[in-house]
Protein backbone atom coordinates (compact mmCIF):
# COMPACT_ATOMS: atom_id res chain seq x y z
CA UNK A 1 0.00 0.00 0.00
CA UNK A 2 1.18 3.73 -0.51
CA UNK A 3 2.32 5.42 2.30
CA UNK A 4 1.71 9.38 2.12
CA UNK A 5 4.48 11.45 4.25
CA UNK A 6 3.30 14.34 6.55
CA UNK A 7 4.45 16.93 7.97
CA UNK A 8 3.76 20.21 9.68
CA UNK A 9 5.47 23.77 8.61
CA UNK A 10 6.98 23.97 11.69
CA UNK A 11 5.81 26.23 14.94
CA UNK A 12 2.60 24.57 17.08
CA UNK A 13 0.83 25.67 20.06
CA UNK A 14 2.68 25.74 23.34
CA UNK A 15 1.63 24.80 26.34
CA UNK A 16 0.19 27.20 28.79
CA UNK A 17 3.40 26.40 31.24
CA UNK A 18 6.06 27.10 28.61
CA UNK A 19 4.47 30.43 27.06
CA UNK A 20 4.14 31.50 31.21
CA UNK A 21 8.24 30.52 31.55
CA UNK A 22 8.89 32.46 28.62
CA UNK A 23 6.82 35.47 29.78
CA UNK A 24 9.15 35.12 33.29
CA UNK A 25 12.25 35.19 31.40
CA UNK A 26 14.66 37.91 32.34
CA UNK A 27 16.48 39.41 29.46
CA UNK A 28 20.66 40.21 29.91
CA UNK A 29 21.41 43.89 29.44
CA UNK A 30 21.49 44.28 25.89
CA UNK A 31 17.46 44.03 26.73
CA UNK A 32 16.69 41.65 23.99
CA UNK A 33 18.37 38.56 24.50
CA UNK A 34 16.66 36.23 27.27
CA UNK A 35 18.22 34.17 29.94
CA UNK A 36 17.68 30.50 30.44
CA UNK A 37 18.13 28.03 33.45
CA UNK A 38 18.73 24.21 33.88
CA UNK A 39 15.13 24.09 35.11
CA UNK A 40 13.84 26.30 31.99
CA UNK A 41 16.00 23.79 29.46
CA UNK A 42 14.20 20.43 31.38
CA UNK A 43 10.90 22.01 30.77
CA UNK A 44 11.39 22.70 27.04
CA UNK A 45 12.61 18.82 26.71
CA UNK A 46 9.45 18.01 29.03
CA UNK A 47 7.55 19.70 26.31
CA UNK A 48 9.06 18.52 23.05
CA UNK A 49 8.83 14.92 24.39
CA UNK A 50 5.36 15.53 24.50
CA UNK A 51 4.63 17.75 21.01
CA UNK A 52 6.28 14.89 19.20
CA UNK A 53 4.38 12.32 20.48
CA UNK A 54 0.93 13.74 19.76
CA UNK A 55 1.70 14.28 16.22
CA UNK A 56 2.52 10.83 15.85
CA UNK A 57 -0.91 10.33 17.32
CA UNK A 58 -2.32 13.32 14.47
CA UNK A 59 -0.39 10.34 12.14
CA UNK A 60 2.68 13.10 11.63
CA UNK A 61 5.19 10.88 10.50
CA UNK A 62 7.74 13.34 10.18
CA UNK A 63 7.89 15.49 13.12
CA UNK A 64 9.48 18.69 14.38
CA UNK A 65 9.89 20.08 17.47
CA UNK A 66 7.12 22.50 17.42
CA UNK A 67 9.59 25.41 17.31
CA UNK A 68 9.58 25.31 21.15
CA UNK A 69 13.03 26.32 21.24
CA UNK A 70 12.38 29.44 19.49
CA UNK A 71 10.51 31.88 22.05
CA UNK A 72 6.80 32.53 22.45
CA UNK A 73 5.97 34.51 25.81
CA UNK A 74 1.76 35.27 24.23
CA UNK A 75 -0.82 32.92 23.18
CA UNK A 76 -0.70 34.55 19.78
CA UNK A 77 2.50 35.49 18.12
CA UNK A 78 3.17 35.74 14.28
CA UNK A 79 7.24 36.55 15.07
CA UNK A 80 9.02 33.70 17.28
CA UNK A 81 10.48 32.49 14.04
CA UNK A 82 12.13 34.92 13.21
CA UNK A 83 12.53 36.59 16.83
CA UNK A 84 15.03 33.62 17.87
CA UNK A 85 17.51 34.58 15.73
CA UNK A 86 18.35 37.72 17.49
CA UNK A 87 19.75 35.51 20.33
CA UNK A 88 21.98 33.65 18.28
CA UNK A 89 24.47 36.37 16.61
CA UNK A 90 26.14 39.29 17.26
CA UNK A 91 26.21 42.62 16.08
CA UNK A 92 22.73 43.48 17.14
CA UNK A 93 21.08 46.37 19.61
CA UNK A 94 18.20 48.10 20.23
CA UNK A 95 17.63 51.41 18.94
CA UNK A 96 14.80 53.82 17.86
CA UNK A 97 15.21 52.77 14.06
CA UNK A 98 13.60 50.01 13.63
CA UNK A 99 11.74 48.74 10.32
CA UNK A 100 8.57 49.85 12.01
CA UNK A 101 9.77 53.27 12.88
CA UNK A 102 11.96 53.94 9.51
CA UNK A 103 10.47 56.48 7.12
CA UNK A 104 8.70 54.56 4.30
CA UNK A 105 10.86 54.21 1.39
CA UNK A 106 9.85 54.43 -2.36
CA UNK A 107 10.91 51.92 -4.94
CA UNK A 108 11.95 52.92 -8.91
CA UNK A 109 12.24 50.82 -11.51
CA UNK A 110 15.82 49.28 -11.59
CA UNK A 111 15.78 50.03 -8.01
CA UNK A 112 13.86 47.80 -5.38
CA UNK A 113 13.63 48.71 -1.33
CA UNK A 114 11.60 47.28 1.05
CA UNK A 115 9.80 49.78 2.85
CA UNK A 116 8.65 50.13 6.37
CA UNK A 117 6.18 47.10 7.85
CA UNK A 118 3.30 49.58 8.37
CA UNK A 119 3.45 50.80 4.48
CA UNK A 120 3.32 47.42 3.16
CA UNK A 121 0.58 48.23 0.25
CA UNK A 122 -1.87 45.56 1.93
CA UNK A 123 -1.70 47.74 5.02
CA UNK A 124 -2.65 50.64 3.22
CA UNK A 125 -5.31 49.58 1.02
CA UNK A 126 -7.38 47.86 3.79
CA UNK A 127 -5.84 50.44 6.39
CA UNK A 128 -9.47 51.08 8.44
CA UNK A 129 -9.88 47.12 8.40
CA UNK A 130 -5.95 47.21 10.51
CA UNK A 131 -6.68 49.38 12.40
CA UNK A 132 -9.99 48.14 14.01
CA UNK A 133 -9.57 45.73 16.77
CA UNK A 134 -12.37 43.83 16.75
CA UNK A 135 -11.27 43.05 12.60
CA UNK A 136 -9.18 39.60 13.92
CA UNK A 137 -6.16 41.17 11.74
CA UNK A 138 -3.97 41.17 15.18
CA UNK A 139 -0.54 39.25 15.40
CA UNK A 140 0.15 39.35 18.91
CA UNK A 141 2.60 40.24 20.16
CA UNK A 142 6.15 39.04 20.49
CA UNK A 143 8.75 37.80 22.88
CA UNK A 144 11.49 40.02 22.50
CA UNK A 145 12.04 42.94 21.13
CA UNK A 146 13.24 43.76 17.49
CA UNK A 147 17.09 44.94 17.28
CA UNK A 148 18.84 46.88 14.95
CA UNK A 149 22.04 45.25 13.15
CA UNK A 150 25.11 47.97 14.33
CA UNK A 151 28.47 45.49 14.16
CA UNK A 152 29.51 42.77 12.80
CA UNK A 153 27.19 39.66 12.53
CA UNK A 154 28.87 36.40 13.68
CA UNK A 155 27.30 33.27 15.08
CA UNK A 156 26.91 33.14 18.77
CA UNK A 157 23.49 30.37 19.06
CA UNK A 158 26.32 26.91 19.26
CA UNK A 159 24.72 26.33 22.59
CA UNK A 160 20.87 27.05 21.74
CA UNK A 161 21.20 25.24 18.67
CA UNK A 162 22.49 21.83 20.19
CA UNK A 163 19.26 22.14 22.89
CA UNK A 164 16.99 22.37 19.85
CA UNK A 165 19.04 19.38 18.65
CA UNK A 166 19.21 17.36 22.05
CA UNK A 167 15.35 18.01 22.74
CA UNK A 168 14.23 16.73 19.31
CA UNK A 169 16.66 13.85 19.11
CA UNK A 170 15.45 12.49 22.54
CA UNK A 171 11.63 13.24 21.62
CA UNK A 172 12.34 10.76 18.47
CA UNK A 173 12.22 6.76 18.23
CA UNK A 174 15.32 4.78 16.51
CA UNK A 175 15.06 5.40 13.16
CA UNK A 176 12.37 8.40 13.28
CA UNK A 177 13.29 11.47 10.52
CA UNK A 178 12.30 14.75 12.58
CA UNK A 179 13.15 18.54 11.12
CA UNK A 180 14.43 21.88 12.85
CA UNK A 181 13.41 25.13 11.03
CA UNK A 182 16.08 27.80 10.84
CA UNK A 183 15.28 31.42 9.58
CA UNK A 184 16.86 32.62 5.90
CA UNK A 185 18.83 34.78 5.14
CA UNK A 186 16.88 36.97 3.17
CA UNK A 187 14.66 36.96 6.05
CA UNK A 188 16.64 37.56 8.92
CA UNK A 189 18.21 41.06 6.86
CA UNK A 190 14.96 42.82 6.74
CA UNK A 191 16.11 44.17 10.13
CA UNK A 192 17.47 47.66 9.46
CA UNK A 193 21.30 48.03 9.82
CA UNK A 194 23.69 50.98 10.49
CA UNK A 195 26.69 49.02 9.82
CA UNK A 196 26.11 46.94 6.77
CA UNK A 197 26.81 49.65 3.41
CA UNK A 198 24.76 47.72 1.10
CA UNK A 199 21.49 45.31 1.85
CA UNK A 200 23.71 42.07 -0.25
CA UNK A 201 26.63 42.88 2.44
CA UNK A 202 24.27 42.69 4.67
CA UNK A 203 22.21 39.48 3.62
CA UNK A 204 25.48 37.79 2.72
CA UNK A 205 26.70 38.49 6.20
CA UNK A 206 23.68 36.70 7.54
CA UNK A 207 24.45 33.45 5.36
CA UNK A 208 27.75 33.23 7.06
CA UNK A 209 26.25 33.18 10.24
CA UNK A 210 23.51 30.86 9.60
CA UNK A 211 25.58 28.17 7.75
CA UNK A 212 26.95 27.08 11.18
CA UNK A 213 23.42 26.54 12.97
CA UNK A 214 22.09 25.01 9.12
CA UNK A 215 25.78 22.46 9.89
CA UNK A 216 24.61 21.57 13.21
CA UNK A 217 21.38 20.55 12.36
CA UNK A 218 21.93 18.19 9.42
CA UNK A 219 24.98 16.78 10.69
CA UNK A 220 22.82 15.69 14.14
CA UNK A 221 21.08 13.91 10.57
CA UNK A 222 17.60 15.94 10.97
CA UNK A 223 16.09 17.57 8.39
CA UNK A 224 16.90 21.79 8.00
CA UNK A 225 13.52 23.72 7.24
CA UNK A 226 14.40 26.82 6.11
CA UNK A 227 11.92 29.59 6.90
CA UNK A 228 12.30 32.11 3.94
CA UNK A 229 8.82 33.83 3.74
CA UNK A 230 10.68 36.94 2.57
CA UNK A 231 10.81 35.70 -1.22
CA UNK A 232 7.05 35.89 -1.98
CA UNK A 233 6.07 38.36 0.97
CA UNK A 234 8.69 41.09 0.27
CA UNK A 235 6.97 41.60 -3.11
CA UNK A 236 3.70 43.12 -0.31
CA UNK A 237 6.74 45.11 1.52
CA UNK A 238 7.71 47.20 -1.76
CA UNK A 239 5.82 50.62 -2.62
CA UNK A 240 5.18 51.17 -5.34
CA UNK A 241 4.29 47.57 -7.03
CA UNK A 242 7.27 46.78 -9.16
CA UNK A 243 7.87 44.90 -12.01
CA UNK A 244 7.70 41.18 -12.14
CA UNK A 245 11.37 41.15 -13.82
CA UNK A 246 13.10 43.52 -11.00
CA UNK A 247 11.44 41.46 -8.20
CA UNK A 248 12.84 38.50 -9.49
CA UNK A 249 16.25 40.12 -10.03
CA UNK A 250 15.74 41.25 -6.02
CA UNK A 251 14.56 37.98 -4.82
CA UNK A 252 17.54 35.71 -6.70
CA UNK A 253 20.20 37.24 -4.22
CA UNK A 254 18.50 35.98 -1.28
CA UNK A 255 18.01 32.51 -3.05
CA UNK A 256 21.36 32.81 -4.15
CA UNK A 257 22.52 33.68 -0.31
CA UNK A 258 20.32 30.34 0.87
CA UNK A 259 22.64 28.39 -1.86
CA UNK A 260 26.09 29.88 -0.22
CA UNK A 261 24.90 29.21 3.02
CA UNK A 262 24.04 25.23 2.27
CA UNK A 263 26.89 24.26 -0.11
CA UNK A 264 28.23 21.23 0.92
CA UNK A 265 25.89 20.18 3.34
CA UNK A 266 23.39 17.13 2.19
CA UNK A 267 20.58 18.25 0.21
CA UNK A 268 18.11 15.55 0.75
CA UNK A 269 18.29 17.02 4.46
CA UNK A 270 17.46 20.63 3.52
CA UNK A 271 13.83 21.84 3.05
CA UNK A 272 13.39 25.49 1.77
CA UNK A 273 9.96 26.93 3.53
CA UNK A 274 8.30 29.55 1.38
CA UNK A 275 5.26 31.49 2.18
CA UNK A 276 3.07 34.94 2.25
CA UNK A 277 3.71 35.71 5.76
CA UNK A 278 0.03 34.20 6.37
CA UNK A 279 -1.61 36.81 9.21
CA UNK A 280 -5.00 37.10 9.35
CA UNK A 281 -4.79 39.71 6.89
CA UNK A 282 -6.68 40.36 3.66
CA UNK A 283 -3.64 39.00 1.36
CA UNK A 284 -5.01 41.04 -1.81
CA UNK A 285 -1.48 41.94 -3.06
CA UNK A 286 0.64 38.59 -2.84
CA UNK A 287 2.59 37.90 -5.91
CA UNK A 288 0.99 34.74 -7.98
CA UNK A 289 3.36 31.71 -8.00
CA UNK A 290 3.72 31.35 -11.63
CA UNK A 291 5.84 34.72 -11.53
CA UNK A 292 8.31 33.74 -8.85
CA UNK A 293 8.31 30.02 -9.66
CA UNK A 294 11.62 29.57 -11.77
CA UNK A 295 13.28 31.79 -9.14
CA UNK A 296 12.51 29.96 -6.15
CA UNK A 297 13.06 26.30 -8.05
CA UNK A 298 16.92 27.76 -8.48
CA UNK A 299 17.50 26.82 -4.41
CA UNK A 300 19.70 23.68 -4.09
CA UNK A 301 17.52 21.85 -1.65
CA UNK A 302 15.50 18.77 -1.49
CA UNK A 303 12.26 19.78 -0.27
CA UNK A 304 9.84 22.85 -0.79
CA UNK A 305 7.23 23.26 1.63
CA UNK A 306 4.34 25.99 0.15
CA UNK A 307 0.86 27.40 0.95
CA UNK A 308 -1.71 25.07 -0.84
CA UNK A 309 -4.93 25.20 1.31
CA UNK A 310 -5.09 28.99 1.92
CA UNK A 311 -7.84 31.00 -0.42
CA UNK A 312 -5.32 33.05 -1.90
CA UNK A 313 -3.61 30.31 -3.02
CA UNK A 314 -5.08 27.12 -3.25
CA UNK A 315 -5.96 27.69 -6.95
CA UNK A 316 -1.60 27.58 -8.21
CA UNK A 317 -1.24 23.60 -7.73
CA UNK A 318 -2.12 23.95 -11.02
CA UNK A 319 0.87 26.31 -11.66
CA UNK A 320 2.74 23.34 -10.28
CA UNK A 321 1.08 20.76 -12.92
CA UNK A 322 1.62 23.25 -15.61
CA UNK A 323 5.25 23.51 -14.89
CA UNK A 324 5.95 19.96 -14.34
CA UNK A 325 8.79 20.31 -16.88
CA UNK A 326 11.08 22.61 -14.40
CA UNK A 327 10.68 20.69 -11.35
CA UNK A 328 13.59 18.92 -10.69
CA UNK A 329 13.36 14.91 -10.71
CA UNK A 330 15.06 14.56 -6.97
CA UNK A 331 12.63 17.55 -5.82
CA UNK A 332 10.10 16.54 -2.97
CA UNK A 333 6.94 19.15 -2.51
CA UNK A 334 5.59 19.74 0.67
CA UNK A 335 2.29 21.57 0.43
CA UNK A 336 0.23 22.67 2.69
CA UNK A 337 -3.14 20.95 2.66
CA UNK A 338 -4.43 22.52 5.77
CA UNK A 339 -4.10 26.03 7.09
CA UNK A 340 -3.81 28.73 9.64
CA UNK A 341 -5.69 30.94 8.00
CA UNK A 342 -9.24 29.68 9.17
CA UNK A 343 -9.95 28.37 12.05
CA UNK A 344 -12.62 26.32 10.11
CA UNK A 345 -11.42 22.78 10.23
CA UNK A 346 -10.58 20.78 6.60
CA UNK A 347 -12.89 17.78 6.35
CA UNK A 348 -10.08 14.79 5.85
CA UNK A 349 -11.91 14.43 2.02
CA UNK A 350 -10.57 17.90 1.35
CA UNK A 351 -7.63 16.88 2.74
CA UNK A 352 -7.15 14.00 0.29
CA UNK A 353 -8.33 15.55 -2.60
CA UNK A 354 -5.48 18.27 -1.73
CA UNK A 355 -2.81 15.68 -1.50
CA UNK A 356 -3.90 13.47 -4.54
CA UNK A 357 -3.60 17.49 -7.20
CA UNK A 358 -0.02 17.24 -6.42
CA UNK A 359 0.34 12.93 -6.46
CA UNK A 360 -0.63 13.79 -9.69
CA UNK A 361 2.29 15.98 -10.99
CA UNK A 362 5.44 14.38 -9.20
CA UNK A 363 4.19 11.00 -7.54
CA UNK A 364 2.90 10.00 -3.85
CA UNK A 365 6.41 9.37 -3.26
CA UNK A 366 7.42 12.83 -3.83
CA UNK A 367 4.63 13.99 -1.92
CA UNK A 368 4.92 15.02 1.97
CA UNK A 369 1.55 16.79 3.29
CA UNK A 370 1.96 19.66 5.56
CA UNK A 371 0.37 22.63 7.06
CA UNK A 372 0.47 25.68 5.04
CA UNK A 373 2.46 27.58 7.92
CA UNK A 374 3.43 27.54 11.59
CA UNK A 375 0.14 26.86 13.60
CA UNK A 376 1.68 28.04 17.27
CA UNK A 377 0.93 31.63 18.07
CA UNK A 378 -1.69 31.98 15.13
CA UNK A 379 -5.12 29.12 16.03
CA UNK A 380 -5.96 27.85 19.05
CA UNK A 381 -4.71 24.87 20.48
CA UNK A 382 -7.49 22.75 20.26
CA UNK A 383 -7.88 23.97 16.19
CA UNK A 384 -4.33 23.18 15.90
CA UNK A 385 -4.77 19.48 17.02
CA UNK A 386 -8.27 19.28 15.29
CA UNK A 387 -6.41 20.08 11.82
CA UNK A 388 -3.32 17.98 12.50
CA UNK A 389 -6.07 14.78 13.16
CA UNK A 390 -7.75 16.08 9.87
CA UNK A 391 -4.06 16.00 7.57
CA UNK A 392 -3.60 12.65 9.16
CA UNK A 393 -6.76 11.09 8.47
CA UNK A 394 -6.39 12.66 4.91
CA UNK A 395 -3.00 11.57 4.05
CA UNK A 396 -4.71 7.80 4.80
CA UNK A 397 -7.37 8.52 3.00
CA UNK A 398 -5.12 9.89 -0.02
CA UNK A 399 -2.65 7.06 0.46
CA UNK A 400 -5.77 4.16 -0.10
CA UNK A 401 -6.38 5.82 -3.74
CA UNK A 402 -3.32 7.03 -5.68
Amino acid sequence: MTTIQTSTAGSLPRTKQLIEANAARAFEDDGFTLKSTPEYEELVQEAVVDVVERQREAGITLPGDGEFGKAMSNPVDYGAWWGYSFQRVSGLELTDNDFFTVERIRSAPGDVRLTSFPDRRDRTIFADAYADPEAGIGTGRVATAFPTNTGPISYTGQDKVAADVRHLRAALRDGEQGFITAIAPGSAARITTSYYETENEHIWAWAEALREEYKAITDAGLILQIDDPSLAENWDQINPEPSVEDYNAFTQIRIDAINEAIKGLPKEQIRLHLCWGSWHGPHATDIELKHILRTVLGANVGQISFEAANARHEHEWTVWRDNADIIPDDLVLVPGVVSHSTNLIEHPELVAQRIERFASVVGPDRVIAATDCGLGGRVHEQIAWAKLDALGEGARLAAARV
